[in-house]
């Protein structure tokens, strides 16, 4: 299964290559529009190859899904974290309840009724 898996990876890793390899031509990435960079007179123009700007935004994409889902997830782990507190009060209280059973009484009818 480590060798699938080492090679899967493999291919990946591969295939980013190539694509990085293919496309390392530099394009200009704006953060706004030409005629609103000449209304306010400054310039946020950066030069960058292009398979930057595509694993940017691959990145970019998975941070945000990732985000997403933790959010989305919130109220399940929140349910659970409740349900685990409650599974720890109902076992303290159980040991509570078989040590007040048995104490001040015979063992053997303890036992039997346990």
């Amino acid at each position: 299964m480590k060798t699938i898996r080492y090679a899967f990876w493999a291919i990946v890793g591969l295939c980013l290559i190539l694509v990085g390899l293919a496309n390392r031509g530099v394009v200009t990435v704006r953060a706004m529009p030409e005629a609103l960079f000449d209304l306010l007179g400054i310039s946020a123009d950066v030069q960058l190859p292009l398979f930057m700007v595509i694993f940017a935004g691959v990145a970019a994409g998975l941070l945000i899904g990732f985000l997403w889902e933790w959010v989305r997830e919130h109220r399940i782990r929140a349910e659970g974290r409740a349900k685990a507190r409650e599974v720890e009060a109902l076992r303290r209280e159980v040991a509570t309840l078989k040590s007040e059973k048995t104490s001040g009484g015979d063992d053997v009818l303890a036992l039997l009724e346990a």
